[in-house]
């Protein structure tokens, strides 16, 4: 049986936020409502999912030119990302990709979504890292992350 439901951010291979979809009730039921990624759909939720659109649009890259250009930015740049940490050089904690794109905004003037941004493995050490940056459908950016001692 399939629940129509709206999602409030991006599935990877569902959809985006705002978006109205159809899934298996059980997958709605179980995984993305009560994670906070999806809400049944309603008539009064309808009104919602625009909103959703209308600031994922205001947050989104303007075109696949102004990506483009942002993403040279950022592949050009080395972005210093401070934390704090032990003697031995581990974390207290891992690195956020809330961490990530403030270091970015701060570091290129670039101001990004944290989530756009997929991280892999958590970062736990100091030291070199990269990191993938979704930038529009097409574009993607790898930023190199350079983890210091606060």
């Amino acid at each position: 049986m399939a629940t129509k439901i709206i999602l409030q951010q991006e599935v990877t291979g569902l959809g985006s936020a705002g978006d109205v979809v159809d899934v298996k009730d059980g997958y709605a039921r179980n995984y993305l409502i009560p994670r906070g990624d999806a809400i049944r759909w309603s008539r009064g939720a309808e009104s919602q999912a625009e909103s959703i659109k209308a600031a994922r649009a205001a947050r989104s890259v303007r075109d696949e030119a102004h990506a483009a250009e942002i993403k040279n930015k950022l592949e050009s740049t080395t972005v210093n990302v401070k934390v704090r940490s032990g003697k031995d050089g581990r974390l207290y904690g891992a690195v956020t990709a809330a961490d990530i794109a403030a270091a970015v905004t701060e570091g290129t003037g670039e101001s990004i979504d944290k989530r756009t941004i997929a991280l892999g493995n958590p970062i736990k050490g100091l030291g070199a890292h990269e990191v993938s940056v979704k930038l529009h459908d097409e574009v993607s950016a790898k930023v190199a992350l350079n983890v210091v001692p606060a």
